[in-house]
């Protein structure tokens, strides 16, 4: 049965990217302080969501749980990997040996 990253991972990731990518953006532009108050916040809580939730995950290979450790874009890798590892495995039990 192949691995799917459950929705809520799939929402929490792109939190954590788009909260690190406004943060970034209002800290070397204008750098107002009730932006930073809210995404920073935010930003953490999605980075903990994912990390706990793709811990969570029943049958996720490790790799994937250290993925999720990169702040920023580790949400994106583990889904990305966990998409992929279910697409391979089910492209492997297709060949059939010669």
């Amino acid at each position: 049965m192949p691995l799917r990253s459950p929705r809520p991972l799939r929402i929490a990731a792109h939190a954590e990217l788009i909260s690190l990518v406004v943060m970034l953006a209002n800290m070397f532009t204008v750098h107002l302080p009730p932006v930073s108050s809210l995404m920073g916040p935010t930003h953490g809580c999605a980075y903990l969501f994912v990390v706990i939730a793709t811990c969570r995950l029943k049958q996720t290979p490790a790799a994937v749980k250290v993925l999720a450790l990169v702040p920023g874009v580790g949400g994106l890798l583990a889904l990305r990997q966990l998409d992929r590892g279910g697409s391979a495995r089910a492209q492997e039990k297709e060949v059939i040996p010669s």
